[in-house]
């Protein structure tokens, strides 16, 4: 879209397709002021489609001729072309993407285009136009995720052995997988598009013939417009068709909700990358340096990930506030529903693609990552469980197990690393056995059911995933 942005400012400043009420023109200022044009051009594809739908439909019920329905849907075809090719010139005097679209036809094709309008208004028209660019955009979306996803269970599937601490409280828990870990990162994700699903399925209703707010007196066809879009049926209702903007609040919750997600995960990455950690290598191309430290390698794409998600947040927050106490119907508010909407688009994509070219870059140190799981009693639980088998109850085995740590500790020895004969000073049912739970290897191998650990349920959690994803590309191919 970046070549077709020229914006055409010295012109007469009412607009003449609306001007006859006004004895004066409008203020410089308030034409620049209230007009759209500088952000909504984006939305010219979702105009001219809907203008075609609406130009067949009045057709249909005999408003318009079939001679003039073939002018009117060559001309918008060619303004397409002209549009993507750079060739338009907006105009602020036109003040929207709608009006220098329709000004451009009559141009074109004379009279004709003028009758493109019956039976509709810019308030419907917009409405139409944004959830058009909604539903586009969510398909993006949810190719984005999908491919993130992909990555995902490739580098989880890869390290599915690979021995990491779990935590809680940033305190050492228990050991885990570091693929387990990823898949984690998966499910996130998953619950993003069903989500995105669902905003999407309750937005796909056609306000176009909800006119100004109460409808048209023309026959129109309001079933033949929505089924031409592609829409699953008209909205019920003309006020709420031109007022609502629930589906772009729900849209920049859900938008919000998936960078909430994407910021855990770069939180993660910017601990482990740290010479602290040193869990995961990050390769150059996704960091930066220092302009006064040379030894600085700095995690500057998830770093950049997690403050982008404020930038969501605020967009969320300015279209609930933008609706908070708007009375029905169309109030000219709306206009400023577009550029947060537009940006939490392009954003989430931005973040999205780095995400999908970030994780398959991931080395994981696993020695690192497995000395660190040796060094905070990660498999003190275990011993707990271990007791717990032998009789002891769990109140019990739970001291015992505290004490065993106390003593390691002043020992500075893991748990694994105590003899038999020191163990068996806190409980006497501790037999040789016991080595087969206190290793990392034997605790993670443990947690062999749905939704472990363990290095076989991680592979077959890898291979249930990578077989929706396969069943979803294929899916998401055919929206496409």
């Amino acid at each position: 879209m970046s070549n077709s942005k020229k914006i055409q400012t010295n012109q007469p400043s009412t607009n003449q397709q609306w001007g006859g009420r006004f004895s004066e023109a409008t203020d410089a200022f308030v034409a620049s002021f209230t007009a759209s044009i500088h952000f909504d051009h984006r939305l010219y594809r979702h105009d001219i489609n809907g203008s075609i739908a609406h130009a067949k439909m009045l057709t249909k019920v005999g408003i318009l001729t079939a001679a003039e329905s073939d002018s009117i849907i060559t001309g918008l075809q060619e303004i397409a072309d002209e549009i993507a090719s750079g060739k338009i010139e907006w105009s602020i005097a036109l003040e929207d993407i709608h009006m220098n679209i329709e000004a451009r036809l009559t141009d074109k094709i004379g009279i004709a285009g003028k009758k493109l309008h019956t039976g509709r208004s810019r308030n419907d028209q917009v409405a139409t136009d944004i959830r058009l660019y909604l539903r586009d955009q969510i398909n993006a979306i949810l190719f984005a995720i999908t491919r993130v996803q992909q990555a995902l269970t490739e580098l989880a599937c890869q390290e599915a052995n690979t021995i990491m601490p779990g935590f809680t409280h940033l305190q050492t828990a228990q050991p885990v997988t570091f693929g387990h870990h990823l898949m984690a990162w998966y499910e996130m994700l998953e619950r993003d598009y069903s989500r995105l699903e669902d905003c999407q399925r309750r937005m796909n209703q056609c306000p176009l013939g909800a006119a100004a707010l109460a409808g048209t007196t023309y026959p129109i066809d309001r079933h033949y417009t929505a089924q031409a879009l592609n829409f699953d049926q008209p909205t019920g209702n003309s006020l709420d068709s031109v007022s609502d903007r629930d589906f772009a609040i729900e849209f920049t919750a859900a938008a919000s909700i998936i960078m909430m997600h994407l910021s855990r995960m770069s939180e993660e990455l910017i601990i482990w990358t740290s010479a602290q950690f040193n869990f995961i290598d990050l390769p150059d191309r996704f960091c930066t340096g220092s302009s006064i430290m040379p030894q600085k390698k700095n995690p500057d794409v998830p770093e950049l990930i997690r403050g982008k998600t404020g930038r969501v947040y605020g967009h969320l927050n300015a279209l609930l506030t933008l609706m908070k106490a708007q009375p029905l119907a169309y109030n000219k508010d709306n206009q400023e529903d577009k550029e947060p909407l537009f940006d939490t688009v392009d954003t989430l994509l931005g973040c999205l693609r780095a995400y999908g070219d970030m994780i398959p870059a991931i080395r994981a140190n696993r020695d690192i990552m497995c000395e660190a799981a040796r060094k905070g009693f990660a498999t003190a639980t275990d011993l707990a469980d271990y007791l717990v088998k032998k009789g002891v109850a769990f109140r019990d085995a739970h001291e015992i197990v505290g004490q065993s740590v106390a003593y390691a500790l002043k020992k500075q020895q893991d748990l694994s690393e105590l003899s038999l004969e020191e163990l068996q000073q806190f409980s006497t049912v501790i037999t040789s056995d016991v080595y087969n739970v206190l290793t990392l290897e034997g605790s993670v191998s443990a947690r062999n059911h749905f939704g472990g650990t363990a290095p076989s349920q991680v592979i077959e959690a890898t291979n249930r995933a990578q077989n929706n994803l396969s069943k979803r590309l294929a899916t998401l191919s055919e929206v496409e």
